[in-house]
């Protein structure tokens, strides 16, 4: 498999298992998201139809190439977003003023209960920690991890021409 390739496969699933992981938190274990962990899932969106357009173009590895950089890119953003999310739950420096609210209900009539009800959830307490990371710090070291592999693969690719 060549470096392309496998900076290629890294760029789809790194985003893919990150992005996963939080759907799965968030609709398995009950941890909803706030304001800034949904920045932290966009970019991991864009990282995923990047990926899924460089292999599309995998015939023509120039802008194969150039889609997998941008995804990287994209997957170290998110990362970013996470160090600044995470310095907020420490805080060390203050984030967004504003907060969100869990799953509501669909019906109009049941909508204002259901508003009162939801769980409040604040930029600046992290629901899950382990070890002193937060969710937050998990995808900026994983997304930071990501996006330095995929560089590195490519780098490789372009020192062996």
């Amino acid at each position: 498999m060549s470096q392309l390739a496998k900076a290629r496969l890294l760029a789809l699933l790194a985003p893919a298992v990150l992005l996963g992981g939080a759907l799965a938190s968030q609709y398995v274990g009950g941890l909803y998201p706030c304001e800034m962990c949904y920045w932290q899932r966009w970019p991991h969106e864009a990282a995923i139809a990047l990926a899924l357009l460089a292999y599309g173009l995998s015939g023509q590895p120039r802008w194969s190439r150039a889609l997998v950089l941008l995804a990287a890119l994209a997957i170290a953003i998110s990362g970013a977003i996470g160090v600044f999310h995470a310095g907020v739950e420490y805080g060390w420096w203050e984030g967004v003023t504003t907060c969100s609210r869990g799953p509501s209900a669909a019906s109009s009539e049941d909508l204002l209960k259901a508003i009162m009800n939801a769980p409040l959830i604040r930029c600046d307490q992290p629901q899950w920690t382990l070890g002193g990371v937060s969710l937050a710090g998990f995808n900026a070291i994983f997304s930071f991890g990501a996006a330095i592999a995929i560089w590195a693969l490519l780098a490789g690719k372009r020192r062996a021409r």
